[in-house]
């Protein structure tokens, strides 16, 4: 199976109507494994700093999370594994694997925890898998 069926079945399914705005799958290095169509441009330095916040609990808060350009609020995450953030009426969530970042990215009518099941399920999952 390849990375990009994982975004287009399982991270940009139906959820009581509603998908992900969009979807990515990229190695902790930045690399793109797979994304969807609509997925925002983001740079290395982007990825850099969510790295960082993964090893460093708190590091974007005073900054907040950037993704393609956009700044989103850091809110409640799990330190070291999951990176949550809000802008307006949608948001992103982030979950570090062993070797890679699952990002979803989520506007109304789909809720903040959708967003989460969404990607921490496949995050769970590929965990589990030794991704």
């Amino acid at each position: 199976m390849t990375w990009q069926v994982y975004v287009d079945e399982h991270l940009m399914c139906d959820i009581e109507g509603n998908t992900l705005t969009s979807a990515a799958i990229i190695g902790q290095d930045g690399s793109v494994w797979a994304q969807s169509a609509s997925f925002p441009q983001f740079t290395q330095e982007e990825v850099s700093a969510i790295m960082k916040d993964f090893e460093e609990p708190g590091y974007l808060a005073p900054t907040g999370l950037f993704l393609g350009g956009t700044k989103y609020m850091v809110i409640q995450g799990e330190p070291g594994a999951v990176i949550r953030g809000k802008k307006g009426s949608g948001g992103v969530t982030v979950k570090k694997t062993s070797q890679a970042l699952i990002i979803g990215v989520y506007d109304e009518p789909l809720t903040p925890g959708q967003c989460n099941m969404i990607v921490e399920r496949l995050g769970d999952y590929l965990i589990d898998q030794g991704l």
